[in-house]
């Protein structure tokens, strides 16, 4: 009995992964896979970035965007506390 259920269980992964892949290469071709990101454009390319999202409910869940300025840099000029991330090797 069990390994008539894992051969049925193995079949059906199969077939699971066979349309997820599916769907996944339809939604490649129709351009859905480009994410826009979250980050601000002045935030690219920093080391002080966080971005992750902090609350328990979709209402009252913010964005930490760094330690330095939480909310953001409001302002149109370059943000004093950017840092370039550093490429290890």
């Amino acid at each position: 009995m069990e390994t008539a259920n894992l051969s049925h269980f193995q079949r059906l992964k199969k077939r699971r992964h066979l349309y997820q892949s599916r769907c996944q290469v339809l939604r490649s071709q129709l351009g859905f896979n480009k994410v826009e990101s979250s980050r601000p454009i002045i935030c690219r390319g920093c080391e002080n970035y966080h971005g992750k999202f902090y609350g328990y409910s979709q209402g009252q869940r913010t964005q930490l965007i760094c330690g330095f300025h939480p909310t953001g840099w409001a302002k149109n000029n370059q943000c004093p506390d950017w840092k370039a991330i550093e490429k290890h090797e």
